[in-house]
């Protein structure tokens, strides 16, 4: 399982979600050109110090972030789509793929994304932040799919 973003445009997004990939040990793939500098400093706020424990990969553009990908789905996220998330069947290998914060994904990639999904919500109301929406449906693939890391904790813990 892994997440992608295509060009996030708001640092402390991004910095969340790098800290969700690390608590959850699920790689993320960052398709640039960013609507930031990206750089630790942009993002340390909300990534916290778990910025250093995240997977990621910054892909040029979507071109060469296909060019990379091994034999697995892109599952983007749309608010053009009108299947929930949760009648999907998750694969392991899948690739959440969420767009911009402003705009979504062009339709070359809506088109070239082999799943579309939606977060089901209020008929008035148009999205939710990508964080909140990551960990969702993050939530339920690692679930579906049985990837979640082990709950065991160090004895001081508990």
């Amino acid at each position: 399982m892994r997440l992608a973003l295509y060009q996030p445009e708001i640092p402390p997004n991004v910095g969340t979600i790098l800290r969700l990939c690390a608590c959850e040990n699920v790689p993320l793939d960052i398709i640039e050109p960013c609507g930031f500098p990206f750089s630790e400093r942009s993002l340390k706020r909300a990534g916290m110090d778990y910025i250093d424990r995240a997977q990621f990969t910054r892909h040029s553009s979507w071109a060469d972030f296909l060019a990379q990908r091994q034999k697995s789905r892109i599952v983007l996220l749309s608010t053009k789509s009108e299947t929930p998330y949760t009648a999907f069947k998750f694969a392991p290998s899948d690739i959440l793929l969420f767009g911009q914060e402003s705009a979504g994904v062009p339709n070359d990639v809506h088109d070239s994304a082999d799943a579309r999904l939606c977060i089901p919500m209020m008929p008035e109301l148009r999205s939710l932040n990508v964080a909140v929406a990551a960990a969702m449906v993050l939530g339920e693939a690692l679930r579906q799919t049985n990837q979640f890391p082990s709950v065991e904790r160090p004895d001081h813990e508990l």
